[in-house]
């Protein structure tokens, strides 16, 4: 709802326009009442009216003065006078301030609302202008940015549309340089060129395009303005023709990268980039130091190899393109390490939780965090394979037991029990003991022993229980016995000492 203010000194011709008009009718709330004019200025700037209506002669400051100061802080305002018979030099003096309408005294309730309604048709128009104005400004940037995106992407296929879409400042344009930054970052306006800022795939562009040559001094207080901003700034080569604006994009792109890499602030010249590494010599030792310690399953010692790593990708200056997909390869390969600990029993992560590093890796990266997030999925892999390892050794150890029990009547070897519950059989000697706190032999024989106690205390014969227990040689079974009881199974059966 528009709002409107009265500035009168005569008392009942507020108290009069308060009544006499209908003012929610006319879609206008009435904001505020003045009876001086240095009381009615501060009453405007309090409110911010849309309408004023004011008498012509006030004590104080009279409407005209009153007038000028509004229109001159608020040229928008629409402004209504109220004028005696006798005072028409005034009312020529108001309307050539830029008053909407007035009226004569004593004024009628039609006369006012006649008033108001101009008012708001006049309102009403300049609003639809400005709506216009609006839209026609929204569609020419869309314009210019669809055109400037085009440029960065097809390079001379698009110079004609961009020259078509830029403007008259085409012909002055001298140099073009792209800027790329994860974050915001904005630069200041100045005659010497014009900036254009894009926002693409998360990245903010700014395409900055000269009319003139600046001086080092002055850039290099940009940069130092974009170093305390907070956020990585790529800063791609500047290029004579706009036609090469791709390649300084490119090279924006690639600085940022490398920037987000290092986890560094504020600006990265591509320029100064130097030579990047491409295959830099200690990949693979670098990589086995990790993967050894994934197989070992020691997360402490895996941690701080990949604390190495990282370390020595920034200090070797690595291209960030392969340090990305060198870090993707290792979560790859650590996991089958993970798997492996685990004894290859599937995956590490459920059905509903798929685990996609190959696009997680991209996020991070553009969010500049891809050493930690590489820490972090390193530490997530330890983990989920110490975990399955613990899952499965119990599983395991408790299949072995069963299989031993139901054949210890026969010579069970660790092979063969191994390749029953599907692991390898020195891994599952080092489980057995972990689990059971003994050896699979030592186990083994404990079940026989027991075994053969119990036949004998059944009252069955020496020579028959060696056999029974899965011993080809009584003298052998006689040795085993005596050894775990301290007495020969017939002192045993006889219980003598």
């Amino acid at each position: 709802m528009l709002k409107a203010v009265i500035f009168d000194d005569e008392y009942i011709v507020l108290e009069a326009l308060s009544a006499l008009v209908d003012w929610e009718g006319l879609g206008i709330r009435l904001a505020g009442a003045a009876g001086d004019g240095i009381s009615a200025l501060e009453t405007f700037r309090n409110v911010r009216p849309d309408i004023v209506l004011t008498d012509i002669r006030m004590p104080g400051k009279d409407g005209l003065q009153l007038l000028e100061e509004i229109l001159e802080e608020a040229p928008d305002t629409c402004c209504i006078v109220f004028s005696g018979f006798n005072e028409f030099e005034y009312v020529k003096r108001a309307i050539r301030l830029g008053v909407a309408d007035y009226v004569e005294k004593p004024f009628t309730e039609h006369g006012i609302e006649q008033a108001l309604r101009k008012a708001l048709r006049q309102i009403r128009k300049k609003e639809a202008v400005q709506d216009l104005e609006r839209k026609w400004d929204a569609s020419r940037r869309e314009l210019l940015d669809k055109a400037v995106w085009d440029l960065l992407l097809h390079g001379r296929e698009a110079l004609a549309k961009w020259r078509e879409t830029f403007g008259q400042e085409e012909r002055h344009v001298q140099a073009v340089t792209v800027m790329a930054a994860a974050g915001d970052f904005a630069l200041p306006d100045h005659p010497a060129y014009r900036t254009v800022d894009l926002r693409i795939e998360g990245k903010k562009v700014a395409v900055v395009f000269h009319f003139m040559e600046l001086s080092h001094a002055y850039w290099d207080e940009i940069a130092s303005d974009l170093d305390s901003a907070g956020t990585a700034v790529g800063i791609g080569r500047t290029y004579p023709n706009p036609e090469e604006a791709p390649r300084s994009y490119q090279e924006a792109l690639h600085a940022l990268k490398y920037a987000l890499l290092l986890e560094a602030k504020g600006a990265m010249k591509f320029g100064e980039l130097g030579a990047s590494r491409l295959s830099p010599e200690g990949w693979p030792d670098r990589e086995e130091a990790i993967v050894l310690s994934m197989r070992t399953g020691n997360k402490a010692m895996l941690m701080d190899e990949v604390d190495r790593f990282i370390g020595w990708i920034h200090a070797s200056k690595v291209d960030p393109d392969v340090a990305e997909r060198e870090m993707l390869k290792l979560i790859y390969i650590a996991m089958d390490a993970a798997k492996g600990n685990a004894a290859g029993t599937g995956s590490l992560f459920p059905p509903n939780e798929p685990y996609m590093p190959h696009i997680e890796i991209r996020k991070a990266s553009s969010a500049g965090a891809l050493s930690e997030w590489f820490r972090e999925q390193m530490a997530l892999l330890a983990d989920k394979g110490l975990d399955a390892r613990e899952r499965i050794k119990h599983a395991a150890v408790e299949k072995a037991c069963r299989f031993i029990e139901r054949n210890v009547t026969r010579d069970v070897s660790l092979q063969e029990t191994a390749e029953h519950v599907g692991l390898n059989a020195t891994y599952l000697s080092v489980l057995f003991k972990e689990v059971m706190g003994e050896t699979y032999i030592k186990y083994l024989t404990r079940i026989r022993m027991e075994m053969a106690k119990t036949l004998l205390n059944k009252g069955c014969k020496v020579s028959e229980v060696g056999a029974k227990v899965g011993y080809l040689t009584n003298r052998h079974f006689t040795e085993v016995f005596k050894k775990y009881t301290g007495k020969t199974p017939g002192q045993f059966k006889d219980g003598s000492i």
